[in-house]
C-alpha cells in the first residue's frame, strides 16, 4: 500500500494513521494492521508486566513458602523457580489438541492457567529473595537488578550498594537517582553521568564535588552554579547537610525552583539519525520510542528495550541481538520472528502467542516449553503438520474471534486482552503510564488488587524520626515505622533494614519518611510521559519545531538540540 490509513481504535476511539512504511512491516510478517491505536497498544503490553510487586504464598509444586510476584490467590499454578527450571516436572505434558469450537484466546488461558509458573525470575542470583526480578546479582532486595550487587529498592544495572535509584547504569554508593550512568556518591540526581561526590545535579556531565547543579560540564566544587575553590566550597557545603531531613526538604523545594531557570534539551537524543522519541542512543530510523534505549534501527512504539533491536514494532522490554519483534513483552536475548508473546526468551525463533518459552522455535500458543518445537498448545507436531494447522488457527482466530468484556473484539492480529494479564491493573507497570481509578479499572472489565493493610501495627510515626541521621542509632532497626503518605501506595508501614541504616549512617543521608513504595512512586513521577507534544524552541529568535515529551503547559524553558548545546555543550 502506498498511501498512509486513517482508522479508529477499538478501545479508546481515537483516530490515528497507519504509514505506508507500516503497512510494508505488517505485510513482511504476515499480520494484519492494528485496530488499536499506539497508545491503547502499549497499554495493553504493560499490563503484563508487574510494577514489582511481591507477595507470600506457597509453592504448589512443595508446599514451602516463597516470595513471589503472584498472589496466593491467584487463579494460576506458580512454582518455586529452581523447581520451574528443574526436571522434575514437564510442561508438555499439559498439551491438548486445538479446539476448532472454541476461540483460541479462551483456550490459550485454559492452558495458561495449568501449566506452572516460576514464582519469579532470579536468574544466577544469590541472596535476591526479595526480588521480582534478577540476573547474575548478588544481596539485593526488593529491586530489579542486573549484574548488581548489595542494592535495595533500585532498578539498575552493573550497580553496587546502591538505594532508591531508577534506571541506574554502572554507579556505586548511589541515591534517590535516576537515568544516571557511571557515578559514585551520587545523591538525588537526574540525566547526570560520570560524576563523584555530589548531590542535587541535574543533566551534568564529568562533574566532581558539586551540589545542586545544572548543565555544567566538567566542572568542581559549584553550589547552585557558583564556583567555590576547594577550601571555601568545604566550608560553604556545610550548610547543606543531608543528614538533616528538615535541612533536605528545604534544599528540595530550592533546588526545584532553581531548575526552572535553566534551558532543557527537547529530548535526549545521542549519536542518533532520524529518530523521535527520548532517552536514546545510538540509533537509526525510529519513531516514538521511549527508554533507555540503545542500539536500534528502523523501530516504532518501542518503550524500554533495544541493544543491537532491528525491524520491530510494539515492544515493552525487549531486544538484545533480535530483528522482527512485534507486540511483544521481555522477549528476546537471540530472538528472531517473535509476535504477541510474554517473556520467550533466548535463541528463540518463529514463536506467536506463547508465555515463558525458552530456547524454542516454531510454537503456538505455548506456555512454559524449553528446548522444544513445532507445538502448538503445548501439543507435540511434526514440522509438516504443524505447518498446514498454523493457516487453519489463524483463520479460525479471525472466523471465531474472542470478545473481552466490553465488546472488544480480539482476531488473529492482537496481543492478549487485558483481561487476560496474570496481574491486576494497578499493580501492573500499566499504572504507572496509563493511571486509572478503581472505578475506572472495573468498568473497562480489568483487574483490581487493594493491598491489605499490614498485620505489624506501627511502633513510631514517620514525623517523629529523629531529623538528624546522628541521633539514629541501632534501636530502629526494631521500629514499624508509619508511612508519612496519607495515601500510602503500600501497606503503610515499613522498616528499616541494616544494610540501609549502614548507608545512610556512612553518607551522612536522613532517615527516610515514606515507605520504599510510595518513594519508588514519587521516583516515576518525576519522569516525562510516554507521550509526544509539537513544539517549537523556546530560544528567542529560533523557529525549529520538534516533537518532546514536555507538555506545553509545564513550566520547563525547552530547546532545541542546536540551541541546547550552543548554551550548554
Amino acid at each position: 500500500m502506498s498511501q498512509s490509513k486513517t482508522k479508529t481504535c477499538q478501545n479508546c476511539k481515537a483516530k490515528f494513521i497507519i504509514e505506508p512504511e507500516d503497512f510494508e512491516f505488517y505485510k513482511k510478517i504476515g499480520a494484519p494492521a492494528p485496530t488499536f491505536c499506539p497508545e491503547c497498544r502499549m497499554q495493553r503490553r504493560l499490563t503484563f508486566w508487574n510494577m514489582l510487586e511481591l507477595y507470600k504464598r506457597k509453592c504448589d509444586f512443595s508446599g514451602k513458602d516463597i516470595i513471589s510476584i503472584y498472589r496466593q490467590d491467584s487463579p494460576y499454578k506458580v512454582y518455586d523457580q529452581k523447581i520451574w527450571w528443574s526436571d522434575k516436572w514437564d510442561a508438555m505434558e499439559y498439551g491438548r489438541e486445538y479446539d476448532f469450537n472454541k476461540p483460541f484466546f479462551k483456550q490459550f488461558e485454559e492452558l495458561k492457567m495449568t501449566v506452572p509458573r516460576p514464582h519469579n525470575l532470579n536468574i544466577n542470583s544469590v541472596n535476591c529473595d526479595y526480588c521480582a526480578g534478577t540476573v547474575n546479582s548478588k544481596n539485593c532486595y526488593l529491586s530489579l537488578c542486573n549484574a548488581c550487587e548489595d542494592c535495595a529498592y533500585t532498578i539498575a544495572g552493573r550497580s553496587k550498594n546502591c538505594f532508591d535509584n531508577f534506571f541506574l547504569i554502572d554507579g556505586e554508593s548511589c541515591y534517590e537517582d535516576l537515568f544516571c550512568t557511571k557515578n559514585y556518591n551520587l545523591y538525588f540526581s537526574q540525566f547526570s553521568d560520570n560524576c563523584i561526590d555530589s548531590a542535587f545535579l541535574y543533566d551534568c556531565r564529568n562533574c566532581q564535588n558539586c551540589f545542586a547543579c545544572v548543565n555544567l560540564r566538567n566542572k568542581k566544587y559549584h553550589i547552585f552554579n557558583q564556583p567555590y575553590s576547594k577550601k571555601e566550597y568545604q566550608k560553604e557545603i556545610k550548610k547543606y547537610y543531608l543528614g538533616k531531613y528538615s535541612n533536605l526538604l528545604r534544599i528540595k523545594k530550592k533546588f526545584d525552583e532553581f531548575k526552572l531557570k535553566f534551558p532543557r534539551r527537547y529530548a535526549r537524543i545521542y549519536h542518533s539519525h532520524n529518530v523521535v522519541g527520548d532517552n536514546i542512543r545510538n540509533t537509526n530510523n525510529c519513531y516514538y520510542c521511549f527508554g533507555t534505549l540503545m542500539g536500534l534501527e528502523n523501530c516504532k512504539y518501542i518503550h524500554s528495550g533495544g541493544n543491537n533491536l532491528k525491524d520491530s514494532y510494539d515492544i515493552f522490554d525487549a531486544g538484545t541481538t533480535a530483528e522482527l519483534l512485534y507486540e511483544s513483552v521481555s522477549t528476546g536475548i537471540n530472538a528472531r520472528r517473535v509476535y504477541f508473546s510474554v517473556k520467550v526468551i533466548e535463541s528463540v525463533y518463529d514463536i506467536q502467542y506463547s508465555d515463558h518459552c525458552f530456547s524454542s522455535s516454531n510454537l503456538f500458543g505455548c506456555v512454559g516449553l524449553r528446548h522444544k518445537k513445532y507445538c502448538i498448545l503445548n501439543e507435540q507436531y511434526t514440522k509438516k503438520e504443524y505447518e498446514k494447522i498454523i493457516p487453519k488457527i489463524k483463520k479460525h482466530m479471525n472466523e471465531m474471534p474472542y470478545t473481552d468484556k466490553r465488546g472488544r473484539v480480539y482476531k488473529y492480529g492482537e496481543f492478549f486482552p487485558i483481561e487476560l494479564s496474570p496481574f491486576d491493573y494497578n499493580k501492573s507497570v500499566a499504572q504507572e503510564h496509563f493511571p486509572l481509578t478503581k472505578e475506572e479499572i472495573i468498568k473497562q472489565g480489568y483487574s483490581w488488587y487493594q493491598k491489605p493493610k499490614s498485620e505489624y501495627k506501627p511502633t513510631i510515626k514517620a514525623k517523629d524520626l529523629p531529623d538528624d541521621i546522628k541521633d539514629v542509632d541501632k534501636s530502629i532497626l526494631k521500629e514499624v515505622i508509619k508511612c508519612w503518605s496519607s495515601n500510602c501506595e503500600g501497606t503503610g508501614v515499613f522498616r528499616i533494614i541494616p544494610q540501609e541504616l549502614a548507608f545512610y549512617k556512612k553518607h551522612k543521608l536522613s532517615l527516610p519518611r515514606y515507605c520504599p513504595e510510595c518513594r519508588m512512586w514519587a521516583r516515576l513521577k518525576q519522569r516525562n510521559p510516554i507521550k509526544l507534544w509539537k513544539r517549537k524552541c523556546m530560544k528567542k529568535g529560533c523557529d525549529t519545531e520538534f516533537q518532546t515529551t514536555y507538555s506545553p503547559k509545564r513550566k520547563e524553558i525547552i530547546y532545541c538540540e542546536k540551541c541546547y548545546q550552543e548554551e550548554v555543550g
